[in-house]
């Protein structure tokens, strides 16, 4: 088999949703609405925490920076998408397919460390109320975020570092709608050993720690709202982390929904369903589900709305 290193590879071929013409364009018009969908409502959050000062709480501080995350993160997959259902080509370059995995990465470990200080936001909310003002002020939410930020950086820069030392075999297809780290590693020629490690170590360290931490949160917050004696007071507890739990149940349960779909079945198009899910579901159904839940959000985006058309 021919074995051709980085510089020799061109591009690579993403896996096509279908060879029918008609429904291409139905697929076509369906992406094209949810990504619209889902850039009005993220930006339409982060308007508005941004306007209304009401809002100028760390709740509200995590969930303009998950709002602005999910368009950055559906903007990395669903473009290229589309651009490849018009022009019925499923090609991208190399240079393209790398800087999608370095993106997918980033913005997928951003919002994996922005859920779990989410978490922790509601864990002090309720289990220690007095002290929340005290516990997340402005300077300790900043720091959160970027530390986020620097822990995202080096962990996706070190991946696609890694990627660009593999060499590559003719066979250059990608069984996804969009470039990934462990896609692309399954394709090389090249001794992948210390990148898979990389992989596995970075997943449970970088991954786990988050996870970890939204359990210990909900633990806590469990433990402590069992213990309130007035209904009204469990009540709402358990409403000032419900949107939060639902988001995360509905990111990691899509995640999860990936890998055990990739190890129970050979199929790639029913992975590469699976894989949309988890990249363009949860970006589109988090606004909606914070603004659903909360009335004063979706007073003040009703107002915002209607300013909208003066500016």
């Amino acid at each position: 088999m021919e074995h051709r290193n980085h510089t020799d590879v061109s591009e690579f071929f993403l896996l096509e949703l279908t060879d029918d013409p008609e429904l291409q364009s139905l697929l076509f018009l369906f992406f094209l609405s949810m990504y619209l969908v889902t850039i009005l409502e993220n930006m339409l959050i982060v308007l508005n925490v941004i306007s209304d000062s009401q809002f100028h709480t760390p709740m509200y501080f995590f969930l303009s920076n998950l709002s602005f995350t999910d368009i950055c993160l559906s903007t990395t997959t669903i473009p290229k998408m589309l651009m490849n259902i018009q022009a019925q080509n499923q090609s991208i370059t190399y240079t393209g397919c790398i800087t999608q995995i370095y993106f997918v990465l980033f913005f997928a470990s951003l919002e994996n460390f922005l859920l779990a200080i989410m978490a922790y936001d509601c864990y002090v909310a309720i289990c220690h109320p007095l002290r929340y003002t005290v516990i997340m002020n402005a300077n300790f939410c900043g720091l959160l975020i970027l530390v986020s930020l620097f822990i995202s950086l080096a962990d996706t820069l070190l991946h696609s570092l890694m990627g660009l030392q593999l060499t590559f075999c003719t066979n250059l297809e990608i069984p996804l709608f969009f470039c990934e780290v462990v896609q692309l590693i399954k394709l090389a020629c090249s001794d992948t050993l210390i990148n898979n490690i990389l992989i596995y170590f970075a997943s449970s360290v970088f991954g786990g720690i988050p996870v970890c931490g939204i359990i210990f949160s909900y633990i806590r917050i469990v433990s402590s709202v069992l213990r309130m004696p007035s209904v009204d007071g469990k009540y709402k507890a358990f409403s000032t982390c419900g949107s939060h739990l639902s988001v995360v149940s509905l990111f990691y349960g899509t995640s999860f929904g990936v890998y055990i779909s990739s190890a129970l079945t050979n199929s790639s198009r029913n992975t590469a369903v699976v894989s949309m899910m988890y990249t363009v579901v949860p970006q589109m159904l988090n606004p909606f589900i914070y603004s659903l839940r909360n009335r004063d959000m979706k007073g003040s985006l009703r107002k915002l709305i209607r300013r909208t058309p003066s500016l």
